[in-house]
């Protein structure tokens, strides 16, 4: 039911004052309940991480296998999240929100109680089967939720700093279970959050289909889809094989083809699976490229540095976790200040190619880490201002990434969003990755390889490649940004808003 006809069913029992206090009031709780879905997904993105080594000493599974746990989920979620985003679309988005979290919670009951290590692989990827379903329904419930300019900015701002900082609170709550409990809990912590998302969503969503009348592309489908999971899997190939493995760039090649492809028949399509209008306006495309060099940036900061506070600062799981706090704490406080005062007054011209710029000062910053620094001054004001540049562009980009989308649309659009930052993580997984990899093999190459200390060294020269390369791609991110996005703060037209249905 939408919010005109709720306040015509109640006559004038309710004075109008109030009846809009209550709607608004009813968006926050909203708002609470989105966020809540919306870290289950981010942070199982990185919660299982810290468990690995627990997982793979209780299962007996092998270290080449090992990486299947983390990649059968980003296959599965980043292949389908544009199938996901149009189902929500068509078949409402109350049905698509609600379905995703009751299977996400089954897949991660499954994978908690895993006898094997199939059976653990198995439940990864119906994780990210349900998540390519939830994560674009919850977004785009957000987009549909919010459509007063204030309110809206605030709700992105809180959204914005879940999925920019949901890494981080992966790493922690992964450590403190996996210490203080099982490594099994980090897979059924997600129930907690699942009964209190799907008890919100049932008795505060109303449903709607707001492309009812168009049906589901299935040729674009496939397309899009195996050209999403070619392209995943062919960087994940990148890490475990050589870049000049056919298992690589054979995978590369195809999905690349079949992206091409999937564009072209996007152009002619009756019933488009992601229709070229909600690409083709220059603040969204710029936001979409925001979002993609985003999670190809961040991965620098949270796996090495990760490696870095355990292996050679002596941190426990625990500890580590803590250690990003403050990162985190910036990037949400930046989130607030950028969404709702800075990008309003000077525009996504300016403010998001500024946050770009210092999130890559603070990358070059933590290349001076060494084997004797310490974590208050080497690595924790390096974490602010990385938190804080992070924080002016994840929100404000996600933001103007839905805005003004037609409400027929905000599903797939909101699936691009998640899209983009999936396949930008795993740009980032395979080329760091393989890049820190071969620094160390070339540090050591020219130093007595059996010297445990240059052999520390050498892992300090990987994690300094690293942070290097992503603050190259938050370089680039900042002239890109400063090229593509219009002048001016952003003016949004009534028209285009989005309906609210609740």
């Amino acid at each position: 039911m939408s919010q005109t006809d709720t306040v015509e069913a109640a006559g004038t029992s309710a004075p109008p004052a109030q009846d809009a206090h209550e709607a608004s009031r009813r968006r926050w709780w909203i708002l609470g309940i989105i966020g809540i879905a919306q870290l289950m997904v981010v942070l199982d993105a990185t919660i299982v991480n810290i468990a690995l080594p627990s997982a793979q000493q209780d299962l007996g599974f092998s270290n080449d296998n090992r990486q299947w746990v983390v990649t059968a989920y980003a296959l599965a979620f980043a292949s389908l999240l544009l199938l996901g985003g149009r189902i929500a679309d068509l078949f409402g988005r109350k049905p698509a929100f609600l379905i995703g979290i009751v299977g996400f919670a089954g897949a991660s009951v499954l994978g908690g109680a895993s006898t094997g290590f199939g059976m653990l692989v198995t439940a990864r990827a119906l994780q990210g089967v349900f998540g390519a379903l939830l994560a674009p329904a919850a977004l785009s419930l957000l987009n549909t939720t919010f459509t007063d300019a204030k309110e809206r900015a605030k709700a992105f701002s809180v959204y914005g700093a879940i999925a920019g900082a949901g890494g981080a609170v992966g790493l922690l709550l992964g450590g403190l279970l996996t210490d203080a409990l099982d490594w099994r809990w980090t897979l059924y912590v997600n129930l907690v959050f699942a009964v209190v998302a799907f008890v919100g969503g049932w008795l505060l969503l109303g449903n709607h289909r707001d492309a009812a009348g168009a049906k589901l592309d299935l040729p674009g489908t496939l397309l899009v889809s195996s050209g999403l999971f070619a392209v995943v899997y062919g960087f994940s190939n990148a890490e475990t094989h050589d870049w000049s493995s056919p298992q690589t760039w054979g995978f590369l090649l195809a999905g690349g083809v079949l992206l091409l492809a999937f564009t072209w028949w996007q152009t002619r399509a009756k019933h488009p699976l992601l229709p070229m209008r909600v690409l083709l306006d220059r603040d969204r495309a710029a936001s979409f490229v925001s979002v993609l060099v985003t999670g190809a940036g961040m991965f620098g900061v949270f796996l090495f540095l990760t490696y870095y506070l355990q292996l050679n600062l002596g941190f426990s799981p625990t500890k580590t976790g803590v250690a990003f706090l403050p990162m985190m704490a910036a990037l949400m406080v930046m989130a607030q200040v950028s969404t709702t005062m800075l990008v309003p007054r000077f525009g996504p011209k300016i403010v998001i190619p500024a946050g770009f710029a210092l999130a890559a000062i603070g990358m070059v910053w933590l290349t001076g880490i060494g084997l004797d620094s310490s974590f208050s001054t080497d690595v924790l004001p390096q974490l602010l201002v990385i938190g804080a540049g992070l924080g002016a562009v994840m929100p404000p980009a996600m933001s103007l990434a839905t805005s003004g989308i037609g409400a027929e649309d905000a599903g797939v659009a909101s699936a691009t969003v998640n899209t983009m930052q999936q396949v930008g993580g795993s740009i980032g997984t395979a080329l760091l990755s393989t890049l820190a990899a071969s620094a160390a093999t070339s540090y050591l190459a020219s130093h007595n390889p059996a010297d445990k200390l240059n052999q520390a060294q050498a892992t300090i020269e990987s994690y300094t490649t690293a942070f290097w390369w992503s603050a190259g791609f938050f370089a680039a991110g900042a002239v890109i940004t400063l090229l593509l996005y219009r002048r001016g703060a952003v003016q949004q037209d009534p028209d285009a808003a989005p309906v609210v249905h609740m």
